[in-house]
């Protein structure tokens, strides 16, 4: 199934990917809370990215809404029309163009939306996507990986970057991270990051509920991660294969929540997609392909 073909079966403006796109198709998969989170822990192992987030707002307090922001962005560009899709993108760029960072060993002062950063934080995060979808039992061939990496030259261009210079394949991607690993670390502000993510402030009425669910849900995410990155923060990794029963018994229980039900989650963007293209716009797995 191409993305032409279904585009065209339905009615109203189909934004940057369509119905007929891996990404609309991936994105609509409850499994992608836990690969969001997993993108966090990866992303703060580049020492100069994750400053520029932590010097540029109080994480320990916003971090849930980073979170949400990130989510709403992800479901804009992927669920909204064109104008909403470019307008994110617009509002992004114009706030990376405003923030700097300061290395403090050497003093030096750099944006945050350098291209290698940009690239860094685009690539961590569709590859999280990428890993916990396929390794949580969501249908996606070899073939199909590769056209979700290549649609996703898209929203790095929405953040600033050229597409050209981002990885559009699954050899493309794992060249980079050989590439890039030499320059990670886990630093003070990664150990921060970690420590957020593994013991979010809430109210005390709260902490049983952090303690069943959220604890969970952030050592499913941290388990996933590649060996170098536990390496990095400096806690055994798990066995893998025992992760990856982790990821599909969790995927298993989460798809088995009625979708409909599920996409009533404010901001509803797939729900408003489906009015705008009609109820064949709907995602399912099914409808990746081969």
């Amino acid at each position: 199934m191409t993305a032409n073909a279904t585009n065209d079966s339905v009615r109203g403006d189909p934004g940057l990917f369509g119905p007929g796109s891996v990404t609309w198709q991936a994105h609509g998969d409850p499994m992608m809370w836990i690969a969001g989170i997993r993108a966090l822990w990866l992303q703060a192992l580049h020492p100069r990215a994750v400053r520029g987030v932590l010097q540029n707002s109080d994480f320990r307090r916003d971090a849930w809404g980073r979170l949400l922001r990130t989510a709403g962005f992800v479901g804009t560009t992927t669920y909204g029309d064109t104008a909403a899709a470019e307008r994110a993108g617009a509002r992004v760029r114009a706030i990376h163009r405003n923030l700097g960072a300061t290395d403090p060993g050497t003093g030096e002062r750099y944006g945050v939306d350098e291209p290698a950063l940009l690239r860094w934080v685009h690539c961590a995060e569709v590859g999280s996507y990428l890993h916990v979808l396929r390794r949580s039992g969501f249908p996606l061939t070899d073939r199909a990986a590769d056209r979700y990496l290549a649609e996703h030259r898209t929203s790095a261009r929405l953040v600033g970057l050229d597409p050209a210079t981002v990885p559009a394949d699954r050899a493309a991607l794992a060249a980079y991270f050989t590439e890039v690993r030499p320059e990670l670390a886990a630093g003070p502000e990664a150990r921060e990051v970690d420590d957020f993510l593994r013991r979010p402030p809430v109210h005390p009425l709260l902490t049983p509920a952090r303690r069943l669910l959220w604890h969970r849900v952030a050592h499913l995410a941290y388990a996933s991660l590649p060996p170098y990155a536990h390496e990095l923060y400096g806690r055994p990794a798990p066995g893998p294969d025992a992760v990856t029963r982790h990821l599909r018994r969790t995927g298993i229980v989460l798809r088995s929540v009625p979708a409909r039900l599920r996409w009533q989650l404010p901001p509803k963007h797939i729900l408003s997609a489906m009015e705008r293209l009609g109820p064949g716009a709907r995602p399912a797995p099914y409808k990746v392909g081969a």
